[in-house]
């Protein structure tokens, strides 16, 4: 019978994927639409699962789906109905088995944020405004029909709030899935670390504490530097720590680009790893050949 990833964690660290848009932008995909990488889901399947395979092959053991920024809601405004939106999600699980066969397969759950495509995901501002109950009936039909494909676990990722928070792990338990809670934080000249909202990333990462759904909590979509504090705070919890920060770059939301230099280091993970971390991968703009010099860091560790 096959390890499960909570299984494989206790025994010691696992290598998540990077940025699957960052892949499939390098292989010349414009990824400009509301959509972004999940278009593909619909218009280039095959090039969905060759961006897996890339980050396969450089160690990744867990592929996380395309499935980030679809919803029933992004997909109507592009013309897919209720039921073809449920086809794709179900099709983004069968493309990561397909490109990552021997990986663990993420289901990827994005913010409600990242269905509005304008870079509120960095912010968090639409939580009070939806509220726990709205955000949990958003949440819910993704999350089933990802867990219904098959998925070993939902990724629920690049959180900006507590609010949104509460609604995934709610919504975690009633469908009985494992998950991952995955915050994007900053940390303050103060050196608290806190969600892009502004709440103390501490106390968010406590409502996971004693919920069995929850196989790790940690952070994404970070800068690097913020990284120890953040798993500082996500130890005490009480799960495995997940870490997948993006490269250093920084997103202009109003430009649609990316500024700033890439820092993201060997050293970092060693330093990661050492702090307790025990998912490791990373997120945007962290292509295989990172990740593969993170299969090597983690590999030189265990020996």
């Amino acid at each position: 019978m096959r390890t499960s990833l909570p299984e494989a964690l206790a025994a010691g660290p696992v290598v998540l994927d990077g940025g699957l848009a960052t892949e499939l932008e390098a292989a010349g995909h414009d990824l400009s639409s509301a959509l972004w990488s999940a278009r593909l889901l619909r218009d280039d399947p095959a090039a969905v699962v060759a961006a897996h395979a890339a980050y396969a092959a450089a160690g990744a053991q867990v592929a996380t789906t395309a499935s980030y920024q679809a919803s029933a809601p992004g997909f109507a405004a592009a013309g897919t109905d209720a039921a073809g939106t449920e086809a794709l999600l179900r099709r983004s699980v069968a493309l990561a088995r397909e490109g990552a066969p021997e990986a663990w397969v993420a289901g990827s759950v994005g913010p409600y944020g990242a269905v509005l495509a304008d870079g509120s995901e960095y912010t968090g501002g639409y939580a009070d405004g939806i509220g726990v109950r709205g955000l949990r009936e958003f949440h819910r039909p993704r999350m089933a029909v990802l867990a219904e494909a098959g998925a070993d676990v939902l990724a629920c990722e690049t959180v900006p709030a507590a609010a949104e928070a509460e609604a995934l792990l709610a919504e975690a338990v009633h469908l009985g899935v494992p998950v991952w809670l995955s915050l994007t934080t900053v940390t303050g000249d103060d050196g608290v670390v806190r969600t892009r909202r502004g709440e103390p990333a501490a106390g968010v990462f406590a409502m996971a504490a004693g919920v069995a759904e929850v196989v790790a909590v940690g952070l994404n979509c970070t800068d690097p530097a913020g990284v120890p504090a953040a798993v500082d705070a996500a130890r005490a919890a009480g799960k495995p720590v997940v870490v997948y920060p993006n490269s250093g770059e920084r997103w202009d939301a109003a430009a649609r680009r990316w500024t700033g230099s890439a820092v993201l280091r060997d050293g970092d993970v060693r330093a990661w790893l050492a702090a307790g971390a025990r998912l490791v991968g990373g997120c945007c703009r962290v292509g295989p050949a990172a990740v593969a010099r993170i299969a090597t860091t983690i590999s030189l560790a265990d020996r």
